[in-house]
């Protein structure tokens, strides 16, 4: 004959500890209370691209060609670039194509490259308001689309 499991008689040993659940609504509202205080004061933000003028821009389309293809077409059409593992590139096009899904926008549209006065480098889709600085990936990653501003 097979034992029985016997039923579990400390259900309270499964439970959240109260303490730790003490812990998490205090910083639940810590949290609250910091985000509420700086909207009602009209705190700055931080960590937003300061404005500047642009200096340069190109406009491109990024087709998808799978999980890491990528081809880049000037404005009018023409191929820049085909790209079997577009690298960083693809990962931008990937984003880019995500929130024009989201947005139910066309896919063929273009994005603009723009170069700043103050440094910068991004990408903005004016159709579906994203955008990418690319500094914030790395110099490696920013010379990917650097090569794409200055390519004829």
């Amino acid at each position: 004959m097979l034992a029985q499991a016997k039923p579990n008689s400390a259900p309270e040993r499964d439970m959240i500890p109260k303490p730790l659940l003490v812990a998490i609504l205090a910083l639940v509202v810590t949290s609250l209370a910091i985000v509420g205080a700086a909207a009602v004061t009209g705190r700055a933000h931080v960590g937003v691209p300061k404005a500047a003028t642009i200096l340069a821009e190109r406009s491109v389309i990024l087709q998808g060609g799978g999980a890491q293809a990528v081809t880049v077409l000037a404005a009018d059409g023409s191929v820049m670039m085909d790209l079997p593992h577009g690298g960083f590139i693809t990962v931008i096009q990937n984003g880019l194509e995500r929130a024009r899904t989201n947005a139910g926008l066309d896919q063929s549209l273009p994005v603009r490259i723009i170069k700043y006065d103050n440094g910068r480098l991004a990408v903005l889709d004016d159709a579906s308001g994203w955008s990418a600085e690319l500094g914030a990936f790395g110099s490696d990653n920013r010379a990917a689309f650097e090569r794409l501003m200055s390519q004829n």
